[in-house]
């Protein structure tokens, strides 16, 4: 060869060398977020996700103590990080216990309507608020919208023992045209025992409920029938619902709690003929801006894709098969088993995504070893694998997807991989389990963003990217 040819080669050899090492990034770059690292800090200004989004049948959806909320602070005290996760924690230890009575394990611990979501501190902790009308007249109330409970509740006056501090002011029953108590002799009242899981009392022939949540917050009174108005067109007559004199909780200034469970007095099969048992929400990447509730198929956009039921599992809950978790495109080493074993639920309520231990040591190990620019820092109470981000603006994450049985690939958004305590401290917003065998839930900071359809006719839950921001 000569020293012509030899250059030739060598320039040539050059520039591949050059275009490989410069599409590598771009290839990489479908694997990762870059993003501002203001973009998952608290903002103290509302930024609607649908600006002017009035359409029928859609449902406002906020964070309960953001920017966007009517609950104001003086109602309540927000929650710390830390208050937030501890209550979290029991109400994953709820769920288990739960579980634990129905299994019978031993427990180790058609039309459309739509409501805006809001995001907040839900039965001990950071779920998400609706407002609704109830009564004739109309009277709106914010209410905890939640997957994981059956029964809606409301507070009521009088309240025979004691209410706590709430945004608008407390229903009163008796200056509503359209209410009524249920006899204790009464079907509906018979299946409060599935609904609440407590045996209902009876005084003076009118049906008492009783329930009981995680960290012991409360709800005892008088179980009614009224009108429940979604939106102005969309109206729920004799709807059943608890009507509490004695309440107690962190319900962060909501009024109460609407139940979307599986159960028969849940308002998913309450409006059946009319819903046809299909809801769907999306709920906002941050505190500051909105996503909805939808009841009905009406409003489902396309591309969204489903999985089914996990068929061995009944009740309330709304159980789910999660095959693999990949991190930065690559798929993790986890066996089938670890997740059979444990099973899994979606919770709107839940705020972490709990996984197996086996299952978080190796998403937390991938992510770790894709993060070793980013200097570490001390964990948040549940949230070991934290980062001191103060000295940067523009950060590059992997991408964390999960897949789901039928061939369903879901990309979590950057708010739900990371959850910030300020910039000094960025953690990846997963959890592990006491044990393998602990029930896995998928929660809500990991369904931030996402078009989340429930058809429980249809038996399946379906994802869609970009549902609100």
């Amino acid at each position: 060869m000569t020293s012509s040819n030899s250059l030739i080669f060598l320039v040539s050899c050059c520039f591949v060398l050059a275009t490989a090492i410069k599409q590598l990034p771009l290839e990489q770059t479908h694997h990762y977020h870059t993003l501002q690292l203001t973009s998952i800090l608290p903002s103290s200004v509302c930024s609607p996700s649908i600006p002017g989004n009035k359409r029928r049948g859609s449902l406002e959806v906020v964070h309960k103590h953001g920017p966007c909320s009517t609950l104001n602070t003086d109602t309540v005290k927000p929650l710390t990080v830390e208050e937030i996760f501890t209550h979290d924690q029991s109400r994953v230890d709820s769920i288990r216990s739960r579980l634990a009575i129905n299994t019978g394990k031993k427990d180790t611990l058609g039309s459309k309507a739509s409501i805006p979501a809001k995001s907040g501190s839900t039965v001990g902790s950071g779920n998400y608020i609706v407002t609704v009308g109830l009564g004739t007249p109309t009277k709106k109330l914010s209410l905890i919208f939640d997957t994981g409970s059956d029964l809606t509740w409301t507070q009521c006056q009088p309240c025979a023992r004691q209410c706590y501090n709430q945004r608008e002011p407390i229903f009163t029953p008796s200056t509503s045209t359209t209410y009524s108590n249920i006899s204790c002799a009464s079907t509906e009242c018979s299946e409060l025992v599935s609904a609440t899981g407590n045996t209902p009392g009876c005084s003076t022939s009118t049906c008492v409920y009783g329930i009981q949540y995680g960290d012991q917050s409360f709800s005892v009174g008088f179980f009614g029938k009224e009108k429940l108005t979604l939106t102005p067109k969309d109206v729920v007559n004799g709807f059943y619902f608890g009507c509490g004199q004695n309440n107690q909780g962190l319900f962060g200034g909501a009024a109460g709690l609407l139940g979307l469970g599986r159960d028969t007095l849940s308002i998913v099969s309450q409006t059946a003929n009319k819903y046809k048992k299909v809801f769907s929400y999306c709920l906002p990447s941050s505190s500051s801006s909105t996503g909805y509730l939808n009841f009905g198929s009406g409003g489902v956009a396309r591309g969204v894709k489903y999985t089914p039921f996990s068929t061995s599992q009944g009740g309330s809950f709304y159980y789910l098969t999660l095959k693999a978790i990949t991190v930065g495109g690559t798929k993790l080493s986890i066996s089938p088993t670890v997740f059979q074993t444990s099973g899994l639920i979606i919770d709107s309520g839940t705020v972490i995504t709990r996984l197996p231990p086996t299952a978080y040591s190796a998403l937390s190990t991938a992510f770790r070893a894709q993060m070793k620019k980013y200097p570490l820092t001390k964990p948040l109470s549940i949230l070991d694998t934290c980062y001191d981000l103060s000295k940067f603006t523009t950060i590059t994450i992997p991408k964390v997807s999960v897949f789901w049985d039928g061939n369903t690939n879901v990309d979590i958004a950057p708010q739900g991989i990371l959850l910030a305590n300020g910039a000094s401290q960025v953690c990846l917003a997963f959890a592990a389990n006491g044990d393998d065998s602990d029930i896995a839930i998928f929660g809500n900071t990991q369904q931030k963003s996402l078009t989340v359809v429930y058809d429980v006719a249809g038996r399946k839950v379906g994802f869609g990217a970009r549902g609100c921001t």
